[in-house]
């Protein structure tokens, strides 16, 4: 193993031990919420879509149209959640955090913030700086892939557009001029 393979599995291995230390952290409010998974998830697709349609919601999660509105009946009933008739489409309903809804989930997303705030806190300044100076090479180089990728995906979509645009044109030809489009091949 070389020297930096032995250092990606520390890191790794750290992180592992902090996840579970974390883990057990039983003040966390994930814990004291009575949300199934599902239900979960869709606060949590709320929270991060903002007001958001029962067919997209329910097209995100997955599931029917049907499932959905039962899981929403539940989450309007605890308020964590509120529905409303779409000022375009009076058709179409449209779902969103309550007020309760989103202190759940913002307390469920910050807890883990404010341990670690706590645990910062504890740390030299010699220490905080290696600590930074760790992360920010991480988010550089996570950017970096990202938009790697992103980029690779875009160019792979392009590349497939093209290719039907190529083949519509050698069908298209070949129909203009009362060919069979395989006798070009």
């Amino acid at each position: 193993m070389t020297g930096n393979e032995r250092l990606i599995a520390d890191i790794m291995g750290a992180q592992e031990q902090l996840q579970h230390l974390f883990a057990y952290d039983r003040s966390d409010p994930l814990f004291s919420t009575h949300l199934t998974m599902q239900q979960l998830k869709i606060l949590m697709l709320l929270y991060r879509l903002g007001d958001t349609s029962g067919r997209e919601l329910a097209g995100l999660l997955g599931v029917s149209l049907a499932t959905l509105s039962g899981m929403v009946d539940r989450l309007v009933t605890q308020d964590l959640a509120t529905r409303a008739e779409d000022p375009h489409d009076r058709r179409v309903r449209r779902i969103s955090l309550s007020d309760a809804g989103k202190t759940t989930i913002g307390k469920i997303i910050n807890a883990g913030a404010e341990k670690q705030h706590r645990l910062l806190n504890r740390l030299t300044a010699a220490e905080l700086q290696t600590v930074s100076d760790g992360l920010q090479a991480m988010i550089r180089v996570a950017v970096e892939e990202t938009t790697t990728e992103a980029a690779e995906k875009i160019t792979a979509e392009i590349t497939a557009d093209v290719a039907a645009d190529i083949v519509q044109a050698s069908v298209d030809s070949a129909e203009i001029f009362g060919r069979s489009p395989s006798a070009n091949t």
